[in-house]
């Protein structure tokens, strides 16, 4: 794994619609792997590499990470200088208390603060006070500076993401944003260890996944990809307090083929590629079905007339929380696959009897 390049990917901040410093750590990386980019009226940095079949009409493959994560937007700047905020992505609100944040201020300076929420302290709650569920709506954000100079330093509409670093933790990494860096990092990693392919490929860094797959189906009418395979993380819910059953994928057990999610059902025969890769290869997979939640490739399989579309996952324990944590080995046989699959695109027969 390169640790290196996962860990800027983790911690540079980048909520939906304002992606633009992932975009040039996109950019930057794909460049020698790819034979032009571009970025689309989205945002999201499209690639392209052409394949090397002789055929009048080349298989076009559609590869899709998304590059936002879950964060806020300040909404409102109170009279004692604190921030209301408004969440962009799906937060349990139960993961969100004493957290430290960074208000990526308009100025251009990062400001730490402190997320908390506005209750009484726990000494002075009743009984009934304290089964309250919280809300997204009740937390704020201290910057710990004058009324004055948080209004001069902060506008409405800021970034404000989670302030964590991406660490080693035995076999593991943890870190903040990895739904979806990882997916973005597998793809660029991917992409380097392809040396040539018979399929044309386009390497597409998304937008806006975690408000409604929206940058993804946009990139995909552009496109009018015959595959594509979205990359991203799944629940390993392998964990105390969750049944076996429950656990959908288990840490150190290999990469996800998807079966189906909340938004798409998965092409059977692209799925059963996969696995025919993944055999022949010897590459550590496991299969994927997930009750709830979705991927890019519930938008791009929609996309126009259609596209053979599955879901490449990293088992993931922790999702939107501030330490998601993957196992290196999965994260490594997620790129080994895709690249080998990558690589034996062309030879995919889809059409249905």
């Amino acid at each position: 794994m390169n640790f290196k390049l996962l860990k800027e990917l983790s911690e540079t901040a980048g909520i939906a619609s304002q992606e633009d410093r992932i975009r040039k750590i996109v950019r930057r990386e794909l460049k020698g792997s790819v034979d032009s980019m571009k970025t689309d009226t989205m945002g999201s940095v499209i690639g392209f590499r052409k394949g090397s079949s002789k055929t009048k009409k080349r298989v076009k493959v559609m590869m899709a990470a998304h590059m936002d994560e879950i964060g806020f937007i300040v909404k409102h700047i109170d009279s004692k200088g604190f921030l209301r905020l408004q969440a962009l992505g799906g937060f349990d609100p139960r993961q969100l208390f004493s957290q430290r944040v960074v208000v990526n201020a308009s100025n251009g300076k990062p400001l730490h603060g402190v997320l908390s929420y506005s209750t009484k302290p726990a000494h002075l709650l009743t009984p009934e006070e304290t089964r309250v569920p919280p809300k997204i709506d009740n937390f704020f954000v201290d910057l710990g500076m004058k009324p004055a100079a948080v209004k001069k330093a902060v506008e409405i509409g800021d970034m404000v993401t989670m302030d964590r670093s991406l660490e080693k933790c035995g076999d593991m990494v943890i870190g903040k944003a990895l739904d979806n860096r990882v997916g973005v990092y597998v793809m660029i990693e991917a992409m380097k260890l392809v040396k040539q392919a018979q399929v044309d490929i386009y390497p597409v860094a998304t937008t806006q996944e975690e408000i409604g797959l929206r940058g993804a189906g946009v990139a995909a009418m552009g496109i009018e990809p015959d595959i594509a395979v979205a990359l991203d993380t799944t629940i390993a819910a392998d964990i105390p307090g969750s049944s076996e059953v429950d656990a959908v994928t288990n840490l150190g057990e290999g990469t996800a083929i998807k079966i189906m999610d909340g938004s798409l059902v998965c092409h059977p025969k692209l799925v059963k590629h996969f696995k025919d890769v993944a055999k022949a290869k010897k590459i550590s997979h496991q299969m994927e079905i997930l009750p709830r939640g979705g991927t890019d490739g519930g938008a791009i399989q929609r996309a126009g007339t259609g596209s053979v579309c599955m879901t490449l996952s990293i088992p993931t324990r922790y999702i939107h929380t501030v330490n998601e944590m993957v196992h290196v080995k999965d994260v490594d046989a997620t790129v080994k696959l895709l690249a080998a699959y990558l690589q034996d695109a062309h030879k995919g027969r889809y059409a249905f009897d």
